[in-house]
């Protein structure tokens, strides 16, 4: 099936080499960029990037690209909520994982194969005004048997808290773009 479960993911939306090699090289990388068309280039040179380091590479919502450049999975995010995955069509350690915000998100998450599950946000953030808490945090993972990722508002200040949680791990984009050389 998968070879180890990464545990921590750092989102990207540009290719900045520097920062994908001083990362520790168990943080997984999830290239994530909406507002333009995914260039392949790019995404190939992630991945080559990637494999030199021995790390792991996904793709955000875009399954047939993902397979169809050898990526080592995809991240549905919460908004893509096509039941339709053609799961068949992916190889054996390909790992589909996704994010969600509520219960019936998570079901969705379920109903496409994530292996792997995002909730958030965990924390307060720029972007949303409500947040979780690891209490809601937890009652929400608890919905699922799937692994739990934490998303959302981490920082220095708070990581600590994620020990309150049932997160498998966690996923960041500005915390990891601080902190580079973080020891996990």
């Amino acid at each position: 099936m998968h070879n180890k479960l990464p545990s921590f993911f750092s989102f990207i939306d540009i290719l900045n080499k520097d920062h994908i090699r001083k990362l520790n090289k168990k943080i997984a990388i999830i290239y994530r960029n909406y507002s333009i068309p995914y260039d392949k280039k790019i995404i190939l040179d992630i991945k080559k990037i990637c494999k030199k380091d021995g790390r792991k590479f996904f793709l955000s919502n875009n399954l047939k690209l993902a397979i169809n450049l050898d990526l080592d999975g995809v991240y549905l995010p919460s908004f893509n909520k096509n039941q339709n995955i053609q799961k068949k069509s992916v190889k054996n350690n390909f790992l589909i994982m996704g994010s969600a915000h509520s219960i019936d998100e998570i079901i969705i998450k379920e109903k496409q194969g994530a292996k792997l599950i995002f909730i958030s946000p965990l924390f307060k953030t720029n972007k949303k005004k409500n947040f979780l808490n690891p209490l809601k945090f937890n009652l929400l993972a608890s919905k699922t048997k799937r692994k739990v990722i934490a998303l959302g508002g981490i920082s220095s200040k708070n990581i600590k808290k994620l020990k309150l949680t049932k997160a498998f791990g966690f996923g960041a984009i500005s915390y990891f773009e601080k902190n580079d050389k973080v020891n996990l």
